[in-house]
């Protein structure tokens, strides 16, 4: 295929657009692949179209050669099937809503778990069936309170979504590993840097997950890994709990006077004056954060989160683990007398209390471990406070900030933290949906069997800006061979009509031969804002034909490396292809 820039439907940028925040956004921009429609929502023009069809093209490949097969849903979906699995009311405010002429509750899909369960259910019956794994590539929409980041976070999105169905929960086990194969396969062959990571299943349910990060510091997620392998979300991370200690013996817990004690640093410094020889750090504090969980019913409940005071709540990982409820900040003190802003103590929380208020704390709080924490009364806190002994909770909660140094969890060292994007999401969902939706097949033995799922998605056209991040330089877009919208950019320097001649007749062989050709053949535009163009848009292999063209020769250079060398005009079609072709 030959794309003729004289003709094509792009326009370069020198300035960056005002509201892109990462380079991907503003590379993708300005090279004149895509243009904002709306807040979170982009036009696809020609380029850029057609690397998305690039990463289309190898995810479909590869979920083929897997054996998945192709399905195609609406965007446009009922309430009733999401009602009876409760994401109707679960997804809240991220939700498309609308209503048809008559009044009827539709959605716009974030997800097509349950169109791809009651599919299955529609047309499948017996053991014999099974296993399956159905996909399909469509358009997703979630009406995100902030979209940001160009591609990586909008409201309108490309996701392939597949689904296995299986028998038993051995058959998921394997169409599981099977899906995760070929997802290794697609960031393999996309060319993107990729760490797999365990991973929360938040409203999606199941017993098993994992993502697919790519490692950049524009992420939105944060990750950790260990020197001897673990590697997890920093939702997924758990605590490694101290040992209970007993509580006979230990000293009596007192009350002490500590005025003007805002912040746990002055805290910490008063405690030191009163008791020296004690060792008190932020660490030896209980901290009592207050927030308030709006549940997807619209009922709002308090909670108390007591995590060591040397730690901040991670509201990420708290979302994790009380979702689908969203977690608020906390400002009705009024009707709660019990909470004493700045001075809140466990004493009156909990189930064993009069004030109703859930009490969560964090693993570090073990029976026996000893607390300074507030007394309820402004001006004072208590001192060895002893948990399993002086106070109670309701259980535990994974809150705190994960910090680099932490042990993880499995024992294989200090934990580092990094960012990273999600481009892909395993999940072994089990029954959830099945059951909702009343799924059920006849086993070998005639009996209905409840049918086990997976889920497993992929951001196709977040690909396209992880690519666009991650291979860029200070000049432009450097695309990867496999995803790149054309084999080569070939351009025509000058104003001798010998040289668009050549680079015509040279264009002609390269298509003839199976390549795309990107044929820079603008009459009138400068030799400058060619190469600049050409560097911007970023193909793996640029041609120039220009002053090299009286002594018989043209330039080859590779993108990404930057290597150039002279070719002779005969066979320079024969040199192309070989570079292009390896």
């Amino acid at each position: 295929m030959l794309l003729r820039m004289s003709t094509l439907f792009l326009r370069t940028l020198r300035d960056d657009p005002a509201d892109a925040e990462v380079p991907s956004h503003r590379l993708l921009v300005r090279g004149g692949y895509i243009r904002r429609a709306a807040p979170g929502g982009f036009t696809w023009l020609p380029l850029g179209w057609r690397v998305y069809r690039n990463v289309e093209r190898v995810v479909r490949e590869e979920m083929d050669a897997m054996g998945a097969q192709e399905v195609h849903f609406p965007a446009l979906l009922p309430r009733e099937p999401y009602e009876a699995t409760g994401r109707w009311t679960e997804y809240g405010d991220n939700l498309f809503r609308l209503q048809d002429r008559k009044g009827a509750d539709f959605l716009l899909g974030p997800t097509h778990e349950e169109m791809f369960t009651l599919l299955v259910k529609d047309l499948y019956g017996s053991y014999k069936d099974l296993p399956l794994s159905i996909y399909q590539i469509q358009t997703k929409y979630r009406d995100e309170a902030r979209p940001r980041a160009g591609l990586f976070r909008g409201r309108e999105f490309v996701m392939k979504d597949s689904y296995s169905f299986d028998v038993d929960d051995a058959g998921q086990d394997a169409s599981y590993a099977a899906h995760r194969e070929a997802y290794t396969r697609i960031f393999d062959r996309l060319g993107l840097e990729y760490v797999i990571v365990s991973a929360t299943s938040g409203a999606m349910g199941g017993s098993r997950s994992e993502e697919f990060l790519h490692p950049t510091a524009v992420g939105e997620d944060t990750f950790v890994r260990s020197p001897g392998g673990y590697a997890a979300n920093v939702e997924a991370v758990t605590t490694v709990a101290p040992a209970e200690i007993p509580v006979d013996g230990l000293p009596a817990a007192h009350v002490e006077d500590t005025p003007d004690t805002p912040t746990i640093e002055t805290l910490v410094a008063v405690a030191t004056e009163l008791f020296p020889d004690a060792g008190y750090t932020a660490a030896s504090t209980l901290k009592n954060v207050v927030v308030q969980l709006r549940h997807p019913d619209g009922t709002a409940e308090p909670l108390v989160i007591g995590i060591p005071g040397d730690r901040e709540v991670d509201t990420k990982r708290l979302e994790a683990q009380v979702s689908p409820a969203e977690v608020e900040p906390f400002t009705d003190f009024a009707a709660h007398p019990a909470l004493v802003k700045g001075y809140i103590g466990p004493q009156v929380l909990g189930a064993d209390s009069d004030s109703g208020i859930r009490y969560l704390v964090d693993p570090r709080v073990v029976i026996g471990s000893r607390w300074i924490t507030g007394a309820n009364e402004a001006g004072k806190h208590v001192f060895d406070l002893v948990a399993g002994r002086d106070f109670t909770w309701d259980g535990t909660v994974e809150a705190a900030e994960v910090r680099a140094g932490d042990p993880a969890p499995d024992g294989s060292g200090p934990l580092e933290l990094a960012r990273g994007v999600e481009m892909g999401h395993v999940f072994a969902l089990g029954r959830k949906y099945a059951d909702a939706l009343d799924l059920k097949v006849l086993d070998e033995n005639g009996k209905l069997v409840t049918v086990t799922m997976g889920s497993y998605g992929i951001g196709v056209s977040r690909a396209v800006a992880a690519i666009a991040e991650s291979t860029h330089d200070e000049l432009g877009l450097v695309w990867p061979r496999e995803v790149a919208p054309a084999d080569v950019h070939l351009v025509a320097t000058g104003k001798d009509a010998a040289v668009f001649t050549a680079a015509e007749a040279l264009a002609g062989e390269l298509v003839a031969a199976g390549l795309t050709v990107l044929y820079d053949d603008r009459p009138k535009v400068s030799p400058g804002v060619k190469f600049k163009d050409a560097e911007l848009l970023g193909m793996p292999t640029i041609v120039t034909v220009g002053r090299g063209l009286a002594e018989g020769v043209l330039e080859l250079r590779d993108r990404a490396t930057g290597d150039r060398q002279d070719i002779p005009v005969d066979g320079a079609a024969a040199a192309v292809l070989a570079a292009v072709r390896g």
